[in-house]
């Protein structure tokens, strides 16, 4: 017995010294191979950032060539002239916004008093009993919460805290809570949020009036001395924007039934990164839009391929894409006519300059007199107008200037009187001018945009603000009224109810 046992100790022991050596081994190979492989990450981590400026460099050659060939196009006089812009800022890395991975965020400090306490209670069955506003199941674990809500009021805050009733329904197999009509979405509980005439007024400082971020935290700090940060108002700016795209998507479709829409575009930068900015407007609304392309695709999918109304743009041939009756603007023709004229004594004093210039002033002036002459009248003076100016398409032209208008005339020539024809089509691109001049203000002042996101959004809420304005109503009711609107229409957990009751507290 004693010698299985030392034979057992033997073995054991041979296979401790073999393990003990087999660890000293690997502890030798871990020294050499820890600093190859923490080399090895270093390199991987630098193609990553090099793969990472060769794209942004791509990108950016990509959109030089773009503009370069719009230029060129120009040259060739089938396009307007190129638009002077900023080159593109040369990307780089930089710090990533916001607090870093692992720190608590930063959110709205809870409200140290209530002023209003407002009862939302859950709808009932015939018993009694609170059920589902859903399918009418009765609740289980039904449960009192509070949402604390900062609002505003001229030259006073008030916080409403909205005690409304959740439970979960067996039948939708959800949970649901009740929610008043002016009662935004439940976010970063339990902190106090933002109301909604808080939210509506930022909005219409921010978008319908173009103030800086910084401005409007310093006005609801002044005025009612409501506390709110400049990030806090970007990050509202974009989340009404989510609120409000059934408006925008609307309002699209109002466009695109349209009889007459006007479009133009304008540099816009987002990011550092040169862009465009297009519009579309008619009567009743305005379209924005921030696009990188300037080309026809485009205008095409703003208005869509079945748009049955009247264009009016001025000589850019991305409009040409879109298939649909045209008008152009007399008023570009004109100053082309007018600038040309400056910088050419030759083109002066030709005959084309004289008679081309005088044939749009008389259009325009017979258009503005449509409802003062009679139709046998206006028709003749029409026709005369259409005549004169196939006469003048007929003439060679040896001066360049000269030569090159009269070839753009030619090629649109279906598409310069048609204004004269129709009562509500105007000879002029002036509303899609006028609809462009705050876009170009704002941008003046902010300089664009700091991201994709926040371009976006200030489109939807330009285009909704402005259309507000054309249709005459109130910006800050009807910005509270569409939003109540959209939370009322926001899938569950959160379900609105009809009614609330409110008691102050």
């Amino acid at each position: 017995m004693e010698g299985y046992e030392f034979k057992a100790y033997e073995r054991f022991k041979s296979q401790a010294q073999f393990f003990r050596q087999r660890c000293y081994d690997l502890e030798a190979e871990a020294r050499v191979t820890g600093p190859e492989l923490y080399r090895a990450h270093l390199e991987v981590g630098r193609l990553q950032d090099r793969v990472a400026e060769l794209e942004a460099e791509n990108a950016l050659l990509k959109r030089r060539l773009e503009e370069v060939l719009a230029a060129k196009g120009a040259g060739e006089g089938e396009d307007e002239p190129a638009v002077v812009v900023k080159a593109s800022v040369k990307r780089k890395r930089r710090k990533r916004p916001g607090r870093k991975a692992g720190h608590a965020a930063a959110l709205r400090p809870k409200p140290d008093h209530i002023d209003t306490h407002q009862q939302v209670p859950l709808p009932k069955d015939q018993e009694g009993r609170e059920s589902c506003p859903m399918c009418k199941s009765c609740l289980m674990d039904v449960e009192d919460r509070e949402h604390l809500v900062e609002d505003i009021i001229p030259a006073e805050v008030v916080v409403t805290c909205y005690h409304t009733r959740s439970g979960w329904c067996p039948c939708c197999r959800k949970q649901v809570e009740s929610r008043a009509l002016e009662q935004p979405p439940a976010a970063n509980l339990p902190h106090g949020q933002i109301g909604i005439n808080a939210l509506a007024t930022a909005m219409v400082l921010r978008i319908a009036h173009r103030l800086p971020f910084r401005q409007v935290k310093q006005i609801f700090l002044d005025l009612p001395n409501f506390s709110i940060s400049p990030g806090t108002v970007a990050d509202q700016v974009q989340r009404v924007a989510r609120w409000l795209e059934g408006d925008y998507e609307q309002m699209i479709l109002r466009l695109r039934c349209a009889g007459v829409v006007h479009a133009d575009e304008t540099s816009w930068r987002t990011d550092g990164q040169n862009g465009w900015l297009w519009t579309a407007t008619s009567s009743t609304d305005t379209l924005y839009h921030v696009d990188k392309s300037r080309g026809g695709k485009v205008i095409v999918d703003l208005l869509g391929k079945a748009f049955g109304g009247t264009l009016v743009s001025d000589f850019y041939s991305a409009y040409s894409k879109i298939d649909c009756k045209k008008q152009k603007c007399l008023c570009h023709l004109l100053r082309e006519l007018v600038e040309s004229a400056e910088e050419s004594e030759a083109f002066k004093d030709g005959p084309f300059f004289s008679r081309a210039k005088h044939l749009v002033k008389q259009s325009l002036l017979l258009k503005s007199r449509w409802d003062q002459l009679g139709d046998n009248t206006y028709t003749a003076r029409a026709c005369a107008l259409e005549d004169r100016l196939d006469q003048l398409l007929k003439g060679n032209y040896d001066e360049p200037n000269a030569r090159r208008i009269a070839k753009r005339m030619i090629k649109y020539r279906k598409e310069l009187m048609a204004f004269l024809w129709e009562k509500d089509l105007d000879g002029t691109n002036n509303a899609a001018e006028r609809a462009l001049r705050p876009a170009v203000i704002a941008r003046k002042i902010s300089g664009g945009s700091r991201s994709e996101n926040g371009a976006e959004a200030w489109a939807k809420l330009a285009s909704l603000l402005r259309s507000t304005g054309q249709k005459g109503q109130r910006l800050l009711d009807t910005v509270k009224a569409m939003l109540t609107a959209a939370w009322a229409s926001e899938k569950p957990p959160t379900i609105l109810v009809g009614e609330s009751q409110s008691a102050a507290g």
